[in-house]
């Protein structure tokens, strides 16, 4: 049976584990010596950046729209506030026990080496963190349920423990599937914006759920592309270091298509002002998806071939799922574009 990793986790392969705690009064490790008390301006600051705003901005992206949808209008103000906030706080609890846990793959990895737990800063400590999480999370819950409805602060939760049990202590370490399944937590925010304003889940949800799954794969390997060294050298087995270039962006077009089709079927609810905005997005996301993998053929096959760039097609992702729910937040307002 495969047992999950501990939650403290053990040094990489090749890697001291870690600095000597200092012959002080205090026992505090080597590298607080001589820092002082901690600010608490540093500790707000930390305590944020662990939250990972950045990817909770775009899971919030996703949510307004959805409600939007489901109103076939302006929700209240306040029930849009309130799952703004309940689903910051999920995100975000979700975001820092995934800090907790893979600090220490942190600490290796390039892109990731700035962290609070990691940085050698110590305004934060991993207990602290860890609380901190497990904070953040209680209070969406609360707050979802007792000022949305209880449906969606349980899919809240589902989505953080979907995160930290699925994907960060079962998949990542362990399977180059780790992003598709495990991607299936950030797209729990449409679930969780219908169900404030339904009560339900429908299948229009669930169309838009299936069109977030689809999406993580291209836009997450494409980043992975251009950090697979960084990944590598973690040891975690995301598909770009176990796998061939051109198997990796093989997939991610495959998955493109996929993701059209998921968006495509939207259509008959979402009207034919959302369809022609869907179609038109979903050629420019496919003609990306076959740029890159052109080039990573072309590159393989001659040394002098031109240089595949990532990068180019994780940044179009962001702008095409934000375009794409912005066409369905506006499908939503008009009173005219519907079937």
């Amino acid at each position: 049976m495969t047992s999950l990793p501990s939650a403290l986790p053990a040094p990489a392969a090749g890697h001291p584990p870690g600095p000597p705690r200092a012959a002080t009064g205090g026992g505090e490790p080597a590298d607080r010596r001589g820092r002082g008390p901690r600010r608490p301006r540093a500790i707000v600051q930390a305590l944020v950046a662990l939250t990972k705003p950045r990817i909770i901005e775009l899971l919030l992206v996703t949510t307004v729209p959805t409600m939007l949808l489901a109103q076939r209008g302006l929700p209240s103000l306040k029930l849009v506030a309130v799952t703004l906030i309940g689903g910051t706080l999920a995100a975000g609890s979700a975001n820092t026990i995934n800090c907790y846990i893979d600090r220490d793959i942190d600490a290796i990895m390039k892109r990731t080496s700035r962290r609070p737990l990691v940085n050698k800063q110590g305004a934060v400590k991993p207990a602290e963190a860890l609380v901190w999480g497990i904070v953040l999370g209680a209070g969406a819950t609360v707050l979802l349920g007792l000022m949305a409805n209880w449906l969606a602060a349980s899919l809240a939760d589902a989505a953080i423990l979907f995160y930290v049990f699925v994907y960060t202590l079962l998949l990542k370490r362990r399977s180059p599937s780790n992003i598709v399944i495990g991607g299936a937590a950030g797209c729990f925010p449409v679930l969780v914006g219908w169900a404030a304003v339904k009560g339900t889940v429908a299948i229009p949800a669930i169309v838009l759920f299936a069109v977030i799954f689809l999406w993580t794969p291209p836009h997450f390997w494409a980043l992975a592309m251009k950090f697979r060294k960084d990944y590598a050298a973690a040891g975690v087995p995301m598909l770009p270091v176990v796998a061939a270039p051109a198997a990796v962006t093989r997939k991610i077009v495959w998955y493109s298509y996929a993701m059209v089709a998921a968006t495509l079927a939207l259509v008959p609810y979402a009207g034919w002002i959302y369809g022609a905005g869907a179609l038109g997005l979903g050629g420019w996301f496919l003609v990306e998806a076959h740029r890159l993998h052109a080039q990573v053929v072309r590159s393989a096959a001659s040394a002098a071939g031109e240089r595949p760039v990532p990068m180019r097609l994780f940044h179009l992702s962001i702008a095409y799922l934000t375009l794409l729910f912005a066409a369905i937040a506006v499908t939503a307002l008009l009173p005219w574009g519907r079937w």
